[in-house]
């Protein structure tokens, strides 16, 4: 998209829609892609364009565009001028969600090496999706997932990526707030020291999610721009990074085979002999390499849901200073890189803490032990803190999907744009108020839309946008690119089945609870 001429854009995508559904055609694309990498001190030269082009200009490209960067500087100057630093930490903060918490599980159930062979490769797969959807926002000019679907197929494509995202990021707003409701009260109630609840409403998660979405999700996600989210986010990742620390320290702290805290109260079964009277180790406390049962079945789907960060790329990219493929590659990788070092040691020191007793929900584990242990209460104020202020960065994404699905050619508008954060949170919480385990939404969100955002989508775009001229069917980087496709297609089926047989089984935890 076009930063400093948007007018050209967009009285020439739907065109470029229309005329170019098979790629051919590609000189349009190639002059908004040149004039998109003009400088941006162009804008300063012709200072009155905004006035000019704001009353045409669709609202999904403006949520793009530096348009009016003039007229409301409190929002939009960090239209094209977020830092590199900024940059890395919302994508960072977009990747790490509350999956770090259902990892260590994951592990529990692929064993260390398998766990570490497919973080890796969902990882390097994510990564080079990334490379997949830069390379075509730079050959059409445009800078929104929705618009390279309608570019590749029309309509449909743009619906089909639209609806993706919104289940996606839905998914995992659901999946943040379910942490709010879950781990907000059991804070509370543990700083209070109070045992026996005796129905408190500041002890009921329900009311607790309402109050922390109206008090600190809305007001971020009424912001008009992702770039002053940045500062949230680094906040956001010092939280997860506190985490990871504790859960390190822990793992030298916890005795193994552990004892339940609530041993003598509940008549627990759970790890009577704490010691082995033959001075063995408890087999219990041998790490597994590879294991597999059939909550193995989530661990894919989990995975796929922890580096999902594909719908936020392109906006951050647009707000990216002086921005270039190679530059938001780097921020992507960096991202990556960052996010998957702190997977990795947070599920391995999570694992070798509890081994096969760990829970779904990292975090309930430890106050198995001790409830009222502060550092565990310090980072579960962490964790809640760092995944209520993911929240709004996940529901961009959304928003800009809707209007894109609902009023693609509107101007921007406050009381459409805060109307529909106001309904998605509110849809989200009646969601998270009603909804099953967390686990089941992971599951089922991970094995459907994942896959269509990280791998189906941005592949079959790239064989549909890139023109044959370019890069014939047969050339590597196609062949790569429908290979990336086929892999998305077979985790998808691979994944939906093993959830579907898992719980007709009837022995999935999602269905039957903790």
């Amino acid at each position: 998209m076009s930063e400093d001429n948007p007018a050209e854009t967009v009285e020439t995508a739907p065109a470029e829609s229309n005329a170019i559904p098979n790629g051919k055609g590609h000189e349009p694309g190639e002059e908004i892609t040149a004039s998109a990498k003009t400088p941006p001190a162009a804008d300063a030269e012709n200072p009155h364009r905004t006035d000019n082009t704001e009353a045409n200009l669709p609202e999904s490209q403006e949520f793009l565009s530096g348009v009016d960067n003039k007229k409301t500087p409190q929002f939009t100057d960090f239209e094209g001028k977020t830092s590199f630093g900024m940059s890395v930490f919302n994508l960072g903060n977009a990747i790490m969600g509350s999956g770090i918490l259902g990892l260590a599980y994951a592990m529990a159930n692929t064993g260390v090496v398998l766990f570490l062979v497919l973080l890796t490769v969902v990882a390097v797969l994510s990564s080079y999706s990334i490379h997949l959807l830069l390379k075509l926002s730079g050959i059409v000019g445009i800078r929104a997932y929705e618009q390279l679907g309608q570019r590749a197929f029309g309509t449909a494509g743009k619906m089909a990526a639209g609806i993706a995202i919104t289940l996606q990021n839905i998914g995992a707003m659901s999946s943040y707030l379910y942490i709010v409701k879950y781990e907000f009260p059991l804070v509370i109630q543990a700083f209070l020291r109070v045992d026996k609840p005796a129905g408190e409403w500041y002890l009921n998660g329900n009311y607790l999610v309402i109050i922390v979405s109206i008090a600190v999700i809305l007001p971020l996600a009424l912001m008009k721009q992702l770039g002053y989210l940045g500062y949230t986010s680094g906040f956001s990742l010092s939280c997860m990074v506190f985490f990871l620390i504790s859960v390190i320290y822990k793992k030298f702290n916890t005795p193994c085979p552990f004892m339940d805290f609530t041993f003598n109260s509940t008549a627990s079964v759970l790890n009577i002999s704490a010691t082995d009277p033959g001075g063995e180790i408890d087999p219990a406390c041998i790490p597994k390499m590879a294991n597999l049962n059939s909550q193995t079945a989530y661990t894919i789907p989990i995975l796929a849901f922890a580096f999902v960060c594909h719908p936020e790329v392109l906006p951050i990219y647009t707000e990216l200073r002086n921005p270039t493929k190679k530059k938001m590659q780097h921020v992507a990788n960096i991202s990556i890189a960052v996010m998957y070092s702190m997977y990795f040691l947070a599920a391995l020191f999570g694992y070798l803490t509890f081994y096969g007793e760990v829970e779904a929900e990292l975090l309930h584990t430890y106050s198995r032990i001790d409830p009222y242990d502060t550092l565990i209460l310090c980072v579960r104020v962490a964790v809640l803190t760092a995944v209520t202020l993911t929240v709004p960065i996940v529901l961009f994404p959304v928003r800009r999907a809707i209007q894109q699905m609902v009023f693609p050619n509107k101007t921007f508008n406050w009381p459409r744009h805060i109307a529909i954060a106001i309904v998605l949170l509110t849809f989200i919480n009646l969601l998270v108020i009603f909804a099953p385990d967390i686990l089941g939404i992971f599951g089922i969100i991970g094995a459907t839309s994942a896959p269509c955002l990280i791998f189906i989508f941005p592949a079959v775009f790239y064989l549909r946008i890139v023109p044959e001229e370019e890069e014939p069917l047969r050339s590597f980087p196609k062949i790569m690119a429908a290979c990336f496709a086929a892999i998305g297609f077979l985790f998808m089926i691979m994944s939906l089945s093993f959830i579907i047989i898992d719980w007709t089984s009837g022995s999935s935890k999602a269905s039957s609870g903790h």
